[in-house]
């Protein structure tokens, strides 16, 4: 049985009824609706924390998915899972992917921005200032492309900024 079927919270429910509603008013492709079927058990999953089980449903919604901009909330949920398990060299990979096909996705710029400050504060930690201080400016340069596409969001990351005097 789909996931989209077994779901036990209200929230969810809901979800599921407005979108099989949509699916059918809205002319699609049997594929697309099939895509959105995947998409959608992916993202119950990943709220559950089955991440196994979000990522199938993910790849399976990559194969039949062919428009880029929906692909690339799809990239952009398998990085978020891979940023959640430590795998920050894949979680770069899909938030590059999904920005390729979407510029206008401040979340994984930020995300992105995250992961760079972070590998900036390790290297601090093991005493490379100088590689600390590339991460850090490579996690700035992420954080402004966000800041620059949602200007109101991010106002840590605009601190950050200016403390560190790269808000320009």
């Amino acid at each position: 049985m789909p996931r989209s079927r077994i779901n036990g919270n209200f929230i969810d429910k809901t979800f599921s009824i407005v979108a099989n509603i949509l699916l059918r008013i809205i002319p699609t492709t049997s594929g697309e609706k099939e895509a959105f079927t995947y998409y959608r058990d992916g993202m119950s999953a990943q709220s559950e924390g089955n991440y196994a089980e979000a990522l199938q449903n993910y790849y399976e919604a990559m194969r039949l998915e062919i428009d880029p901009y929906d692909r690339s909330y799809i990239l952009y949920n398998i990085g978020l899972i891979h940023t959640s398990n430590g795998e920050h060299t894949k979680a770069l990979e899909y938030y590059f992917r999904a920005l390729e096909r979407n510029p206008f996705l401040p979340q994984a710029f930020n995300n992105m921005a995250v992961i760079c400050h972070y590998r900036g504060e390790q290297a601090i930690r093991q005493g490379y200032s100088e590689i600390a201080e590339a991460w850090f400016d490579q996690a700035a340069e992420y954080w402004k492309q966000a800041i620059a596409l949602t200007p109101g969001n991010y106002i840590e990351a605009q601190n950050w900024l200016k403390i560190t005097g790269r808000f320009e």
